[in-house]
């Protein structure tokens, strides 16, 4: 082909895996070109960054691969781990899985690769985007590849790398799962109590016991390790009504970023920025969507007490609804203004004052 091309002829590559610059054999013609000083002429896609990578002959065997699914045995997966760490990857990009990812995702880290766990829905939607309807193992592999190179071109890409949580964070963050599924457990055991027959109502209060005697002492953990290596942000927000030691446990844990974002970027994190819907004229409504769901669960439940007992708090939701704010939007507004200072205490390393300004802080 590169022959023909010097002789002057010309040549179409036509390829049904996409645009050829993950696995076909269009890639190594673009390559073999590049590299003969041949003149590429790309067709665009849904991609520009695609596109000029595939022209550019960046593409060709070696720089996109679909490494497939890791073994679930720890010797087994750290052996395959070693072994892609050896191989130039510009990034390793994987599917959120329910926390299945996490173990993988640690082990790349700590390999030294550059990780990226994508969204299940994001990729799904890119997949539309590109015109890939049907779902199979190997149309899976082209488009989390074409997926992995358009997040690497994109301007946000920093943003979208895996860091680790410190390990005090994890041992919390366990902690605080752990206390939130017996809560439920305990939930569930108390409605079954209300109809439960004479002869299995003991059982469950025995079970109700031991859950309430497990609660208690994952409690007396939880407050040791906050005490023990989150002591000196907690101190910034005492004087805080409304934020509780479950409140402060969730944000240690699970809001790492908490102080390093500017207020938009954590409220968006989060799950509580309104986002909006407009198009042309038409200004649609905004909403909150997304996030952290047990950060947001942990804040609403701030919120609920900080409307009825923090100064600031409760003139901010009281002018909300007397503006004509449902409740509920009243609320979530208040979620936000809770977030965005605790943000800006813990960013300015200052306790937190009823008579500080907040909207100039984060």
């Amino acid at each position: 082909m590169v022959a023909r091309l010097q002789a002057g002829q010309r040549v179409a590559c036509v390829s049904d895996a996409g645009t050829p610059a993950v696995s076909a054999p269009g890639a190594r013609l673009v390559a073999a070109c590049a590299t003969a000083g041949l003149r590429v002429l790309p067709l665009p896609g849904a991609s520009s960054v695609t596109t000029a990578i595939s022209a550019a002959g960046l593409s060709g065997d070696g720089h996109f691969v679909f490494a497939g699914f890791l073994p679930n045995k720890a010797g087994e997966r750290q052996t395959a781990v070693d072994a892609l760490a050896q191989e130039p990857r510009a990034v390793v990009l994987l599917e959120a899985t329910g926390g299945l990812e996490k173990r993988c995702a640690h082990a790349l880290y700590l390999a030294g690769m550059t990780v990226v766990v994508a969204n299940p829905r994001q990729a799904h939607e890119f997949a539309k985007s590109m015109g890939y309807l049907a779902k199979t193992d190997g149309i899976d592999a082209r488009i989390l590849s074409h997926f992995a190179r358009t997040l690497h071109g994109s301007e946000r890409f920093d943003k979208l790398l895996f860091k680790m949580a410190t390990p005090q964070q994890e041992q919390l963050q366990a902690l605080v799962t752990r206390r939130s599924q017996l809560v439920q457990m305990r939930v569930a055991e108390s409605n079954r109590l209300n109809l439960a027959h004479a002869l299995s109502a003991k059982s469950i209060q025995a079970v109700i016991k031991l859950l309430d005697k497990q609660i208690k002492t994952l409690d007396e953990d939880i407050g040791n390790r906050l005490k023990q290596h989150f002591a000196q942000k907690l101190k910034l927000l005492e004087g805080f009504k409304g934020i509780g030691e479950g409140t402060k446990a969730v944000l240690m844990a699970a809001l790492p970023e908490l102080g390093r974002l500017n207020r938009r970027e954590i409220s968006k994190l989060v799950g509580v920025a309104p986002l909006n819907h407009d198009s042309g004229k038409m200004r649609g409504k905004r909403s909150v969507w997304g996030g952290r769901a047990d950060v947001r669960s942990a804040l609403y439940m701030a919120a609920l007490s900080a409307v009825r007992f923090d100064p600031t708090i409760k003139a901010f939701y009281e002018r909300l609804r007397a503006a004509g704010k449902p409740p509920k939007v009243a609320l979530v507004a208040c979620m936000r203004k809770i977030l965005s200072i605790l943000n800006a205490v813990i960013k300015s390393n200052t306790a937190w004052e009823q008579r500080c300004p907040q909207a100039s802080t984060a």
